[in-house]
C-alpha cells in the first residue's frame, strides 16, 4: 500500500467545483463561536461538495486568518453568505422550500440512523453553538430534529465532528444508495 501523491489524488479546480453538482443540503452555523469550528466546517462542506454555508449571528466570518487556517482555501471554493438574524435565515430558505433540521438533542428528535433523506428534497442543516447548542428560538421553526447517538460519558460531540457524521450520512444516503 502507498499513499497518493497530490498529483494523484486529482482534485478539481474551483472553477470546476462551482460548476458541479452538490449535494442538496446546506449548512448553517447558528452562533458558532470558535473561529477554527468555522474553518473546519468550511473544509467538511467542500469534502462533500454541499450547496452552501450561512453564517448567522456571532458566527465569524471570512476572511479571517483563523478560519482560514482549518479552512485550508474551501472559503474559496464553498458558497457562503452571512445572515445576522438566524430566524430570518430559516425563514428565507423555508420560502424556497428546504427541509429545515436541528441537529440537536430534543424531545421528538429522530436517531440520524433512522433518518432516511429524499434525493429530491432540499434541507438546510443547522449546528449550534459550542456550549448552548441551537438557540431555543430557532427550535420552534424547524421541521425535524436529528440527533447523533452517544454512548459514552459526554453529552454531546464538539460542532464540527457533529458536521462530519451528519454530512456523511447525508451523502452516502442520497448519493451511495
Amino acid at each position: 500500500m502507498k499513499k497518493l501523491s497530490m498529483d494523484e489524488l486529482d482534485r478539481v479546480s474551483i472553477e470546476d467545483f462551482k460548476q458541479q453538482e452538490k449535494l442538496p443540503v446546506i449548512v448553517l452555523l447558528d452562533n458558532v463561536r470558535s473561529l477554527h469550528n468555522v474553518g473546519s466546517v468550511f473544509r467538511t462542506s467542500d469534502g462533500f461538495a454541499i450547496e452552501q454555508v450561512i453564517l448567522c449571528g456571532i458566527t465569524g466570518r471570512p476572511p479571517h486568518r483563523d478560519i482560514e487556517k482549518t479552512a485550508l482555501g474551501a472559503t474559496q471554493s464553498v458558497d457562503w453568505v452571512y445572515v445576522e438574524d438566524t430566524k430570518a435565515a430559516i425563514e428565507q430558505k423555508q420560502k424556497k422550500g428546504y427541509t429545515i433540521i436541528a441537529i440537536e438533542q430534543a424531545s421528538g428528535s429522530t436517531y440520524l440512523h433512522q433518518f432516511q433523506p429524499l434525493a429530491d428534497e432540499k434541507y438546510v442543516l443547522i449546528f449550534g453553538n459550542e456550549v448552548n447548542g441551537v438557540s431555543d428560538e430557532v427550535m420552534p421553526l424547524v421541521d425535524a430534529c436529528i440527533e447523533i447517538p452517544q454512548f459514552g460519558t459526554k453529552h454531546s460531540f464538539n460542532v464540527v465532528i457533529s458536521a462530519g457524521i451528519v454530512l456523511w450520512d447525508f451523502y452516502r444516503k442520497i448519493k451511495l444508495q
